[in-house]
């Protein structure tokens, strides 16, 4: 019998010596990808709208490209840079399947960043300064948010979702445009505003690209910029001292920076003031998500280029280049992970890159081990009472 069994071992470590080489393959993949950034905590964010599918297996990159093309409408320059497109396009096609080896319980595939190179991807997608730090950034100059207790954390429910309860607007597109910061602090005004009044407002990101130009009261170079970039707790801060936030309607979105046309006497929701959810303690993050309303969070977006659906656990995605203002709406506790030991919880998270990117404008990401730098840099914002004209 001790015969039988070493006869039945090699092949199983066979098995996982070959899933181990796919592994360190996709790692030398992902490696140029997590080290060429460097991180300073400022986000500033840019993406192209149109829609994204997995890529189709069985078709040869060239066909892949070319329904890629028609599917959002992309217009080169002439048949030199259509080539050089599509070399783009089939090694992000080898990306995604790196991707997909690291994060085997998301989909990976093709998307509308398909045919843009690491580079550019890195620069409109990203696009950090040097020298900062998220926790810095945010916990050295905001004040700390009330504590749950242990006994509100324990009551905490399984599952939750704000959009079940009204409190999120419909998925928006910023467009190429480095604003996420702006959409993400919005997305948290609107639903604090919700919360205090029960109306739920499409607030003005446009008002925070042209006006707001706050910096961080600890690293004074490290302001607003447009679609430069910016940081919701900055944003906050010039919403406070600016006297509110108008609608979309009255000051609508364009996707480029222009004249501060902010009216006061328009202004729809004032802030009050805003907290800073301590760092890595996802139990209190859920508590603050339920208590306060949907999260201002930045995370790392490096899996987010070929991401199409399924909840992301990628077994590497480094925590300190967080690049990519978002908005956290709810959470989950049942999402499978086929490498994670089965079903894992996750968040559930709002992105500004339109309703076809991912799962209908939404990424779902692992919670518990501040995946992707997830619980680094977590904000929640009050408003005032509204004003009551006499």
């Amino acid at each position: 019998m001790d015969d039988a069994c070493h006869r039945a071992t090699p092949p199983k470590n066979l098995a996982t010596m070959a899933a181990a080489a796919k592994l360190v393959a996709a790692l030398v993949l992902l490696l140029p990808l997590a080290g060429s950034s460097d991180y300073d905590g400022f986000i500033r964010q840019v993406t192209d709208g149109g829609g994204s599918r997995a890529s189709r297996p069985g078709l040869l990159p060239e066909a892949q490209f070319a329904a890629f093309v028609r599917r959002h409408g992309r217009r080169y320059s002439g048949p030199e840079e259509y080539a050089r497109r599509l070399r783009v396009f089939a090694a992000n096609l080898a990306r995604a399947a790196a991707h997909q080896a690291l994060d085997p319980s998301a989909r990976h595939g093709v998307t509308p960043f398909s045919d843009l190179t690491r580079e550019e991807f890195e620069a409109r997608l990203t696009g950090v300064r040097h020298g900062g730090d998220a926790q810095r950034l945010v916990h050295g100059s905001v004040p700390a948010a009330a504590p749950a207790t242990e006994e509100e954390v324990a009551r905490l429910p399984a599952s939750f979702d704000w959009r079940d309860r009204g409190a999120v607007t419909g998925v928006k597109t910023q467009g190429a445009c480095g604003s996420c910061w702006a959409f993400s602090t919005t997305g948290a005004v609107e639903g604090a505003n919700f919360l205090a009044t029960g109306k739920l407002l499409d607030l003005s990101e446009q008002q925070l690209v042209d006006c707001d130009h706050k910096c961080s009261a600890v690293a004074r170079n490290e302001c607003d910029n447009g679609c430069g970039g910016g940081l919701m707790t900055n944003a906050y801060a010039y919403l406070m001292e600016s006297g509110g936030l108008m609608e979309q309607r009255a000051y609508p979105y364009t996707g480029a920076a222009g004249h501060c046309r902010f009216d006061p006497s328009r202004a729809a929701v004032r802030v009050a003031n805003f907290t800073a959810v301590p760092a890595g303690d996802e139990g209190q993050i859920r508590a603050a998500l339920v208590r306060h309303g949907p999260l201002a969070v930045g995370l790392n977006a490096a899996f987010m280029q070929t991401y199409v659906g399924g909840v992301s656990c990628p077994l590497i995605c480094p925590r300190a280049w967080v690049n990519h203002g978002v908005l956290l709406v709810g959470y989950g506790a049942r999402g499978f992970a086929a490498l994670r030991l089965g079903y894992r919880p996750y968040w559930v998270i709002k992105n500004s890159w339109g309703e076809q990117w991912g799962e209908k404008g939404y990424y779902r990401l692992c919670r518990g081990s501040n995946v992707c730098g997830v619980d680094t840099m977590v904000s929640a914002v009050a408003v005032a009472p509204p004003q009551v004209n006499s």
